[in-house]
């Protein structure tokens, strides 16, 4: 949000208050206060009839420091506020939230210190922010209009806060964005929205970016957050909400991956999907017509065909129209469920089913969600209702406890029939002018409601299937949401733009804090061009998660040709090899925030080419994957320094530089870089084989004959280390040592 015309000016009757002079600072063993006056104070007469902002300081967990602004603190705080599982608990009885740093003052500045990141601000004099890495260099700062607050014509009250970018700093991530990667120049309002992959909407909402200066920003608020960077103050980022307070946590690094692995250690780390769920996922599209008879003719005609299946999921018609949800089979095209899904596990899938959390009037379960008050009510206690999507739909309170498990219980009849997981579908068009059971905020719960809804079928999941069996086919989140994977890039149209799009949004996604991403392969509006749909398969299938899913059209390959089929099979086929290496860099997004599908930004920080890259990206740490957009093959990409080696031919090809090249349909620019050693499986029939079985390990040593070593861990499905094998080069000999008894091979690439 706006509140300037041009640098000099406010906008017409906006009245701005900006923290301007020290007049009191307060420091505590571990987080300090301090008091600043919006104007000099030059007389006693200037203290009065005139406002403090108080900024309060401390750290929720080591490395993160968190920044309160105040102007007046006594509105009542209805929440919901963000989940922080990893902030430091309040020490015994006590009220303030636990800190995790020291303070100190030197003369005239006072600091809070915790690991290797520092706030200082002066004691006296002008008002100023600064935070500083462990080697004392600026990271970014709040300056003389750094932290205040304005109110606007309507009266509305925002608490604003403005912290520089650097010369050639870029800016990342704010949750899954369409829009271009680098968001210096964008305005960005956090507000969830069903508005497809070509605007500026966002189904996933979070208010964290990263700097390409090795820091993060959180800011504590799940309601409207809205970001100018550096699209107002064009030296700026700055963000403000509707609110007398403003919390913002500096996250510290020194490196991207740094910075996400504190971020998520903070906010949540994602679960370990199943391995099963890496593999080829299959729906009956969202419109078409469909029976027992048709899904059968696809899974039959996949295996025919040569392409591993290993999720069959059924979309919003399995219900019968007008009823959504209301979790009940349509018995006129699915009169035997139980022996249906039986018969479809028999040929060894998995079943997912679509759900969201509207309740539609026609269906028994809203009589009965509305006798119970389990549904969100407005502010007359009537049932808040609408006939967008769903005939005289309601909306489940997961504020009500009660609510949240009836709604559980109605999944649970299903995961009983044999379903596997769930296509968390919808979530983000939520009234504000409602009342929920918990007395929420509801601009606050707009964004929020999601975070409940698929908590509370992961859980449900977690605690039929067991940890580690759960997942999710969620659209919409916002912070913390990562927790509860898969996360998949909404409704978009079947074109190589939009195709480019969706990566943009994983990218962003990805600097978020998600672990695990995907995408409806061949674009979901439309029928793609069987040029559009080829493309889209090698992308898709070089994506952590890989589903084929349409509106009005199938999606099955042999739709689109001979040749799509071809592509299918070579690609899933090639997924599955590559599940060893694939499943260890999920282990890595689990345990420590790193996403699976990388921007090149996080593993070449200090090559500005890298940040601003957004065709291509690392699958785990060694694969660089460029997906092709355009139907002649051509393809134009980046190679970060070094020597890398083409996965598909063994040519290699250096970098720091710019390729183009053309490839055809079974083929895409792939990877390896230098001093990799891949685990490769030799079951291409599922993803969750025994991967140690007839292992490979394919070792990319640098040239020449310098001794080199790597050590390489194979997980097992429940991501404990199954092997490990050290690979060491001494000479010109390769040695091989491994604490398995399993026959492995050894393959030295060039």
């Amino acid at each position: 949000m706006k509140f300037t015309d041009g640098f000099w000016q406010l906008r017409s009757g906006v009245h701005a208050s900006y923290a301007t002079e020290v007049r009191d600072v307060r420091l505590d063993d571990d987080r300090l206060a301090a008091y600043a006056a919006v104007k000099r104070v030059q007389r006693r007469g200037d203290t009065l009839n005139a406002p403090l902002i108080t900024v309060e300081a401390h750290a929720p967990a080591e490395g993160v420091i968190a920044v309160r602004l105040t102007h007046h603190a006594g509105k009542r705080r209805k929440g919901p506020d963000f989940e922080l599982p990893g902030a430091v608990a309040p020490s015994a009885g006590g009220s303030a939230p636990g800190s995790a740093a020291t303070t100190r003052t030197e003369g005239t500045t006072a600091e809070l210190t915790s690991g290797p990141l520092t706030l200082r601000l002066p004691t006296e004099g002008a008002f100023g922010l600064e935070f500083l890495d462990q080697d004392g260099r600026l990271l970014t700062s709040a300056g003389a209009k750094g932290s205040a607050f304005a109110t606007t014509p309507d009266g509305s009250h925002h608490m604003v806060a403005q912290l520089a970018l650097g010369v050639g700093e870029t800016v990342h991530g704010l949750g899954e964005r369409f829009t271009p990667y680098v968001k210096n120049g964008q305005v960005v309002d956090m507000w969830q929205a069903d508005g497809g992959t070509s605007s500026e909407q966002a189904y996933k909402n979070v208010p964290f970016y990263l700097s390409s200066r090795g820091y993060g920003v959180f800011v504590n608020h799940p309601g409207k957050v809205s970001f100018e960077v550096g699209s107002e103050a064009v030296g700026q980022v700055q963000f403000s909400v509707e609110d007398q307070t403003l919390e913002y946590f500096v996250v510290a690094g020194p490196t991207p991956k740094d910075v996400l692995t504190r971020y998520t250690a903070l906010t949540g780390r994602p679960a370990l999907p199943p391995a099963w769920s890496f593999g080829l996922w299959l729906t009956t599209s969202f419109t078409t017509s469909y029976d027992e008879a048709t899904v059968t003719s696809f899974v039959d005609g996949m295996a025919e065909r040569g392409i591993p299946l290993s999720v069959f999921h059924f979309d919003c018609f399995w219900m019968r129209e007008y009823q959504w949800s209301d979790f009940e089979w349509d018995p006129a095209v699915f009169p035997d469920p139980e022996g249906m899904i039986a018969r479809l596990k028999d040929k060894g899938l998995k079943i997912c089913v679509w759900i969201n959390p509207y309740i539609a009037q026609k269906g028994a379960l809203y009589e009965e969600g509305a006798r119970k008050g389990y549904f969100v009510e407005t502010a007359d206690g009537d049932i808040w209702q609408w006939d967008k999507w769903q005939a005289g739909m309601a909306l489940v309170d997961f504020t009500d406890p009660e609510a949240t498990a009836w709604f559980q219980g109605k999944l649970k009849g299903l995961l009983d029939q044999g379903v596997d997981g769930f296509k968390t579908d919808f979530g983000e068009r939520i009234p504000t002018d409602v009342v929920w059971h918990d007395g929420s905020d509801p601009e606050r719960m707009h964004n929020y409601y999601t975070h409940l809804y698929n908590k509370a079928v992961f859980e449900l999941l977690e605690q039929e299937r067991g940890t580690g069996e759960a997942v999710l086919f969620a659209r919409s989140a916002t912070a913390g949401g990562q927790q509860y994977p898969v996360h998949w890039g909404g409704d978009c149209w079947s074109s190589f733009e939009a195709m480019a799009e969706s990566l943009r949004g994983g990218l962003s996604l990805s600097l978020s804090g998600f672990g695990f991403w995907s995408h409806d392969i061949g674009g979901f509006e439309g029928t793609p061009d069987p040029a559009v749909f080829k493309r889209w398969l090698a992308f898709g299938l070089l994506s952590s998660h890989s589903r084929l899913h349409g509106s009005s059209s199938y999606r099955v390959p042999w739709e689109f040709g001979d040749e799509a089929v071809d592509v299918a099979r070579r690609f899933t086929r090639l997924k599955h090899r590559l599940m060893p290496y694939l499943y260890g860099a999920a282990v890595e997004a689990h345990r420590s925030g790193v996403p699976t599908m990388r921007p090149l930004l996080l593993e070449f920080p200090d090559d500005p080419t890298a940040r601003a890259a957004d065709r291509q990206y690392l699958l785990g740490p060694d694969l660089l994957v460029a997906p092709v957009f355009a139907e002649d093959g051509e393809v134009e990409y980046y190679v970060p320094e070094g020597t890398w080696t083409r996965f598909l031919t063994g040519e290699t090809v250096t970098g720091p530089a710019w390729h183009r090249e053309t490839h055809g349909y079974d083929s895409l620019p792939l990877l390896v870089r230098q001093g990799a050693v891949l685990a490769l499986g030799a079951d291409e029939s599922r993803p969750d084989g025994a991967w140690l079985d007839d292992l490979e390990l394919r070792v990319y040593a640098p040239a020449g004959t310098g001794d080199f070593t790597r050590t390489v861990t194979v997980p097992d499905r429940t991501g404990a280390v199954a092997a490990t094998y050290e690979v060491v080069r001494e000479g010109g000999d390769v040695r091989v040592t491994t604490d398995t008894d399993r026959p492995y091979t050894v393959t030295v690439v060039g």
